[in-house]
């Protein structure tokens, strides 16, 4: 397994997350040694997640969005959820924080419907993703190869479809993340 005992991780979210694709990446991430902090744009210290059909638990938020830089983290995990990625996506502090990460080269890795978000930065023309099957258009519509497969990694951007997908999700993440920044 990869150290990342020298790198920082930023989870961006937002009220409505899937339970599982924060926690899950979370888990994998501290376990590999990363400093993860879960940032977001809410102004409550506590956020809800979505677990499958219903409210979840609430996690703790660890940093305001407008509390950090992208400059103090190595990496961007976007969780899904169908609520978090839409209210992060209408948020121009979300979004030119995502952009940092992408122009940088750094480590950006998205799950289900946490694409979405991406779609606003106008910087995945070009790129190879998969996400949720529903974001399919809206992806291709924004210039990028959709393909439907469980993990794709593309120079650094990291995505899956599913929770059924959060294992090589997790796996290729960590292996991202500790390749470093990611050249054109």
């Amino acid at each position: 397994m990869e150290n990342l005992s020298n790198r920082r991780v930023a989870i961006l979210t937002e009220e409505g997350f899937e339970q599982v694709e924060l926690t899950s990446p979370k888990a994998a991430l501290e376990a590999a040694g990363a400093t993860v902090h879960v940032i977001s744009p809410n102004k409550n210290d506590k956020i809800k997640a979505w677990d499958q059909t219903n409210w979840g638990i609430e996690i703790t938020v660890d940093k305001k969005l407008n509390e950090v830089s992208p400059d103090d983290y190595d990496a961007l995990v976007l969780p899904g959820g169908v609520l978090n990625p839409d209210k992060l996506r209408l948020n121009k502090d979300a979004i030119a924080f995502a952009s940092a990460f992408l122009d940088e080269g750094k480590t950006v890795a998205a799950i289900c419907h946490g694409p979405q978000l991406l779609i606003e930065t106008g910087l995945i023309k070009g790129r190879r993703l998969t996400s949720f099957p529903s974001l399919h258009t809206d992806l291709v519509n924004a210039g990028a190869e959709w393909v439907d497969e469980e993990v794709v990694v593309d120079n650094g951007l990291v995505t899956s479809r599913t929770p059924a997908d959060l294992d090589a999700f997790n796996q290729k993440t960590i292996e991202e993340i500790a390749e470093g920044i990611h050249a054109e």
